[in-house]
C-alpha cells in the first residue's frame, strides 16, 4: 500500500501516526530501533483507542490503506459487548477480545482507578498479572501472518494497550527508551481523548488530563518495562514461562523486525 510503502522508505518516526476523523490515538509500532541493529517493521501491528466512533473514511482508510484484517480488543468482556467496533465491527473483519486486567477487576478498577492518586507504574505490572492467558494470545494473533495487520485497543489507547505494546516491543529487543517514547506519544493527543470519552456513559468519570489514570506518565511505562526484566528475565522470557511457543516468539520477531539498511 502507498501509505506504508511510504513510511518504509523514509523511516520517519513522525509518520507512525494515523490520523483518522474519529479515532484519536492510532500508531503504528514500525519504526522503532532494534538492540543489535534494524527497527521494527511498519504495517504490521497498530495500537489504538477506542474504535466505536470510526467514520466510513475511517474505515476505508484502516483496511485499504493500512491492511488491517484483525482487532484485538483488550476491554473487559462486558465492555467490550457493550460499547462494540462500530463501522469496523461490520466490514468482516476479526475480532479477539483477549481482556488486559488486574485480578479480578471491574471496568470502574481498570479505567478509573483512584483516579487522582494511581500509580500507573504499579497498575500496569497488576495488569500483566492478572492477565498472561490474553497478553500471550494477543502476541499469538500479532505474529500470525493470515491475521496481519493487527489493531489492538483498549479506551484510551494508553494503559491496557501500553502494557501490551512494551511487552511486544521489549520481546522484540527494542531499548526502554523507545517503549517510553512510544508511550508518551499518547501525551500529544490526550486531550481528544478524553473529550471522546467522557462523552460515552462508560468513561464519563475520568478525571482531568495529566491526572491519576489521565496521566501519560513515561516514568510509569519504564517502571513496568524494569519491573519485567527483574520479576521474569524480560518479556520474552515472560512469554515463553507463559505457554508461548519458542516457534512463535521466533515469527513475532521474523513478522515485525526489520533488518534491511535504512534508506
Amino acid at each position: 500500500m502507498s501509505a506504508v510503502s511510504d513510511r518504509l522508505r523514509t523511516g520517519d518516526p513522525a509518520s507512525r501516526w494515523l490520523t483518522l476523523a474519529e479515532v484519536d490515538n492510532v500508531r503504528d509500532l514500525g519504526g522503532l530501533p532494534i538492540v543489535g541493529g534494524g527497527r521494527t517493521r511498519f504495517g504490521v501491528v497498530y495500537r489504538a483507542s477506542t474504535l466505536q466512533e470510526a467514520t466510513a473514511d475511517d474505515v476505508e482508510q484502516m483496511l485499504g490503506v493500512h491492511g488491517v484484517r484483525t482487532i484485538v480488543d483488550l476491554r473487559l468482556p462486558d465492555e467490550a459487548a457493550r460499547e462494540g467496533h462500530g463501522r469496523l465491527g461490520e466490514v468482516g473483519l476479526q475480532v479477539a477480545n483477549l481482556p488486559v486486567r488486574k485480578a479480578d477487576s471491574t471496568l470502574l478498577d481498570v479505567v478509573v482507578p483512584d483516579s487522582r492518586t494511581t500509580d500507573l507504574g504499579l497498575l500496569y505490572q497488576q495488569l500483566l498479572v492478572g492477565s498472561p492467558e490474553s497478553v500471550v494470545a494477543a502476541v499469538r494473533v500479532i505474529a500470525d501472518p493470515d491475521q496481519q495487520a493487527v489493531v489492538f485497543h483498549c479506551a484510551a489507547g494508553k494503559d491496557r494497550t501500553g502494557v501490551l505494546a512494551a511487552v511486544v516491543l521489549d520481546a522484540l529487543d527494542v531499548p526502554v527508551d523507545a517503549i517510553v517514547e512510544d508511550y508518551t506519544l499518547t501525551s500529544e493527543r490526550e486531550h481528544q481523548i478524553r473529550d471522546r470519552l467522557v462523552r460515552i456513559p462508560a468513561y464519563r468519570n475520568l478525571p482531568p488530563v495529566a491526572q491519576g489514570v489521565m496521566g501519560v506518565d513515561g516514568g510509569a511505562i519504564r517502571r513496568f518495562v524494569e519491573a519485567l526484566h527483574a520479576r521474569y528475565g524480560g518479556a520474552a522470557a515472560f512469554l515463553l514461562g507463559h505457554g508461548l511457543h519458542p516457534e512463535e516468539l521466533a515469527g513475532l520477531r521474523s513478522a515485525l523486525v526489520d533488518d534491511s539498511p535504512a534508506g
